[in-house]
């Protein structure tokens, strides 16, 4: 018998070396240094969900099989197409696969997955934390679950359908991009990539994973809310299977820089612990709180626990942060926007957050983390994170490092349809939005708001980008308030403006900052402006097919463009505005108006000269 399972191991070991040499990345284009570091066991194995840490759980990424077939297949071919490195998109490099996927064709998954036997008489849950567009879920030819919408997570109980003996998984997608027909947030994804427009995403593009948690009731998700004048943390747990009794016990522990949520490894505060019935807030006031802020991200650790009969039985390990985004008058009497109370400008690259070789996913948590400490190290305090939604490990790294975030809502729309509000504010006209395109839009929304706002770097939410599919804008602006009164609004960025509706005024301008309206109700930003070009030969996604606002031949001269723009800002400040977002941190395909290049091999411009010029803009605002 030894000798039997001596020669099984063997093979399977061979197996798993002969996939690991299979796989290579795909296609010609540029890739990032961080490519090398991609493996089919080596594939962003850190835990995906920083914002609620349990210690089990099992990582899914690598190698599954694949295959393409017409949209009316009712199930997967026997015979893969190949295998794909999960989590990349089928039409990036670092798949394995770089092909594209038309609306009219399926896009299948297949692995197979067992229950641990340390998990026994556990719930097993299985994450997917972001498939692009519309997944649907089998076990064993059994459909299980669908879930539609490409940057949200979603969850399945799979206990009853695993055991020792290995189970197929098979995800099964379907995306129609741009097609008007579905009108599906999608941001820059279009079928036909051009200028601005890139390539689409289809699939999983974010970790796949499972974990166990207690078979009759568990945490599902929490909310937290602080308030920095009377120093309390208010949290509020939802549970699944919470029965009458049962109670959440939060503690708070000490605040800390650069916080690990998976080692806090400190103790809670003397009175920083309290007790309520499940579904109630618990509610714990902290004597001196230390402040989040973009020079000293302290963040305070949250653990919280459900407890039935005195007993443990699920506990989960968070963190949040004492801050406060707010707008506040000068002493001039004109909105600025503050944190903490206190008047800061906000300037910031707009960051779309695409790679050369994983298109929506970084290679790796490394090199998702470097686009964020890059931005720090050129002295920029904000990103506007633009029509994309990040995994939680971004936002993770934005907490750690100090860095504020409005958080866009992805687009469904170009803008071809209505009136771009740039000259024309007060005049625009709404999208022809559909019923099924503002169902979708609600859905999503209100589910990455949901997501997001655990995370403290988060300090604005934009719901429209320009006048990109902007509909019902004052109704939008309500629906977002809603679901989070804490955070500002930016009622469209450079899109139609309505009165009294949201907190910003926003305007964009390229390639110098500029205004052409200014609100004395709201804050005013200039919510793009820039592009200024400089294409870098073997750092190109297309030697022949570049573009910027405006293109210059060497990095000095880029930077003393940038010196003349901040210039320009500084006056603007002086005026009223209080917020800038310069494009952009990368080149992205066709584009070459990055602070680096696509490949994040080179940065542009001087740093040190950069950061000098970002903090000379953002100490010319008044203070007062």
């Amino acid at each position: 018998m030894k000798k039997i399972l001596l020669l099984l191991l063997t093979f399977l070991t061979a197996c798993i070396i002969s996939n690991a040499q299979e796989w290579t990345p795909a296609g010609e284009n540029i890739r990032t240094r961080w490519a090398s570091s991609v493996s089919p066991d080596n594939c962003h194995t850190e835990y995906p969900r920083p914002q609620m840490v349990r210690p089990q759980w099992q990582n899914l990424n690598g190698l599954w099989d694949y295959a393409i077939s017409p949209e009316d297949a009712d199930s997967m071919p026997e015979n893969a197409d190949g295998q794909i490195l999960v989590p990349f998109c089928v039409e990036s490099s670092l798949s394995g696969v770089c092909k594209r996927i038309s609306e009219n064709e399926i896009l299948w998954y297949r692995t197979s997955i067992v229950r641990p036997s340390k998990w026994d008489g556990k719930k097993i849950l299985l994450h997917f934390d972001a498939v692009d567009w519309r997944a649907e879920v089998f076990i064993d030819g059994k459909q299980i679950a669908s879930h539609t919408g490409g940057y949200t997570a979603f969850s399945v109980d799979v206990t009853d359908y695993l055991s020792d003996t290995p189970a197929q998984l098979v995800v099964k997608v379907w995306d129609p991009t741009d097609d008007p027909k579905y009108s599906i947030p999608r941001g820059k994804q279009v079928s036909d990539p051009n200028g601005i427009w890139y390539t689409p995403v289809t699939g999983i593009w974010q970790s796949v994973w499972m974990e166990p948690v207690n078979a009759d009731a568990h945490i599902e998700d929490y909310n937290v809310t602080t308030d920095i004048a009377t120093g309390e943390i208010s949290v509020t747990a939802t549970c699944d299977g919470a029965q009458s009794g049962d109670k959440i016990r939060v503690d708070i522990l000490r605040p800390k820089i650069g916080y690990d949520t998976e080692k806090p490894g400190w103790s809670i505060f003397r009175k920083g612990r309290k007790t309520v019935a499940a579904g109630e807030t618990a509610t714990i006031k902290i004597r001196n709180p230390k402040l989040w802020s973009t020079d000293k991200p302290y963040l305070y650790g949250v653990k919280i626990s459900l407890i039935r009969n005195g007993k443990v039985i699920d506990r989960i390990q968070g963190y949040t942060a004492m801050r406060k985004i707010s707008g506040q008058r000068d002493s001039g009497g004109v909105k600025r926007l503050a944190l903490n109370d206190k008047i800061l400008f906000q300037i910031g690259p707009l960051d779309q957050g695409w790679w050369p070789d994983g298109l929506y996913t970084a290679p790796t948590d490394e090199a998702l983390r470097y686009d964020v400490q890059k931005t720090k190290d050129f002295g920029f305090n904000m990103i506007r994170k633009h029509i994309k939604v990040e995994p939680s490990r971004w936002f993770y790294h934005c907490d750690q490092i100090g860095m504020m975030v409005w958080q866009d809502m992805p687009s469904f729309a170009g803008n071809n349809l209505n009136k771009w509000g740039i000259h024309n504010y007060g005049e625009g006209t709404d999208f022809p939005a559909t019923p099924m395109a503002k169902a979708n839009y609600y859905k999503e929304w209100g589910e990455i708001i949901a997501q997001v706002r655990k995370f403290p770097c988060v300090v604005m939410w934009v719901p429209f980008n320009e006048a990109w599919g902007q509909f019902d804008t004052k109704a939008v602006v309500d629906f977002t308030r809603a679901q989070d009164p804490t955070r500002l609004i930016n009622m469209s960025s450079g899109g139609s403006w309505e009165p009294d509706c949201g907190d910003i005024m926003d305007n964009h301008h390229y390639p110098y900052p500029a205004m052409y309206l200014w609100e004395t109700k709201m804050a005013n930003v200039v919510g793009e402006y820039g592009g200024i070009g400089l294409p870098l030969e073997g750092h190109l996604w297309q030697p022949d097919r570049n573009w910027g606002y405006v293109q210059y031949k060497s990095g000095d001269e880029v930077l003393d463009e940038y010196s003349r723009f901040a210039d320009h800002l500084i006056l603007l400040v002086r005026q009223g505005v209080c917020g800038a977002v310069y494009t952009q941190t990368t080149d992205v395909e066709g584009e070459v108006n990055g602070l680096m290049t696509y490949d994040r091999k080179v940065v542009k411009m001087n740093e040190k000269k950069l950061n000098e010029i970002n903090t000379k803009v953002i100490k010319s605002m008044p203070v007062k």
